[in-house]
């Protein structure tokens, strides 16, 4: 990352943030800069860099709504990353933009909007109460049109999400695991409704969860269907081949960030758990989840997670 890029990030108090997590001492995160594009580089584009633009698309005969953020130092002719970011159960589209600040990131950011739902609230596939409506071919026509109309490194395109969005970014780690390189999850609901998951490759995925989580409890709901965060782990410890057991560090007097080791394919598994963390996106500023701040930053961590895990080459 250069220094010019670190400049602009210290623009906001976000940006500020991602830069410090950046630069703290830890492995090389190697940059996309000289990467092969998608179809849409050396392509000029309507969209304004430093802004969010409004589109729509149509899948299945229906209209589906998104927010696009271009990031100011978008070029045309540089291969950017992708991140999906998905709001929450009755959230929208630009509450998960303001929720996570993710336009300080260098990378293009699409914030999907999910479909009224059985309870008239808006949410994702694989909850009881989401709509009919296949949010995986939504996804799989978002990144098509990403790679299309603008400039993107196809081995970067990674999976966000919050709550019910939490969830279904691990269903999408789950179903598309050839196009999604890496998965970060805050607050995750991982309801049964979703299905099996089989994912064709080994896929790193970052996760935070509150112990004092009250809407998706940490331990578990059996009457929803809900596991227990640990099993949930575990499987995905599994999945990926990982030791069975993670190393726990104390990074916080209240959080204790869990790794799971030799990982199979240079895959990986983290977890953040926040003695008396809410159903929030922790944040050390008061942000729209929340007027009281939390002691760490899941925006830098999850940039720093994803841009450490592209996807591999074939």
């Amino acid at each position: 990352m250069s220094r010019s890029h670190l400049a602009r990030l210290a623009a906001s108090a976000v940006g500020a943030l991602l830069a410090a997590a950046v630069l703290t001492p830890g492995p090389a995160v190697a940059q996309p800069h000289r990467a092969a594009g998608s179809a849409g580089c050396g392509t000029p584009t309507d969209l304004t860099p430093g802004a969010s633009t409004a589109r729509s698309l149509t899948v299945d005969g229906e209209r589906r709504d998104y927010l696009v953020h271009l990031p100011a130092s978008y070029d045309p002719d540089r291969p950017t990353p992708l991140v999906l970011s998905f709001h929450g159960h009755g959230r929208t589209s630009d509450y998960q933009e303001r929720l996570t600040g993710m336009n300080a990131l260098d990378a293009v950011v699409v914030y999907p909007q999910g479909v009224i739902g059985t309870d008239g609230r808006s949410a994702w596939e694989g909850a009881p109460y989401s709509a009919d409506v296949d949010d995986i071919a939504f996804t799989n026509a978002l990144i098509d049109a990403s790679e299309k109309e603008l400039c993107v490194n196809p081995r970067r395109v990674f999976a966000s999400g919050k709550s019910n969005g939490g969830g279904f970014a691990a269903v999408v780690a789950c179903r598309l695991a050839d196009r999604i390189a890496a998965t970060a999850v805050v607050s995750g609901a991982f309801y049964p409704q979703s299905g099996a998951c089989d994912p064709r490759r080994p896929v790193p995925v970052l996760d935070f969860h509150g112990q004092a989580d009250t809407t998706i409890p940490y331990d578990g709901n059996p009457e929803k269907g809900l596991p227990a965060l640990p099993d949930w782990l575990a499987g995905w410890a599994e999945r990926d081949g990982c030791a069975a057991r993670p190393s726990e560090t104390q990074i916080k007097d209240n959080v204790v960030r869990q790794r799971w080791r030799s990982c199979d394919d240079g895959s990986a598994l983290e977890h953040y758990r926040i003695t008396d963390g809410g159903h929030v996106w922790p944040s050390t500023a008061p942000n729209e989840d929340s007027a009281t701040p939390t002691t760490i930053d899941a925006t830098p961590l999850i940039w720093k997670f994803l841009t450490e895990h592209p996807l591999p080459k074939h």
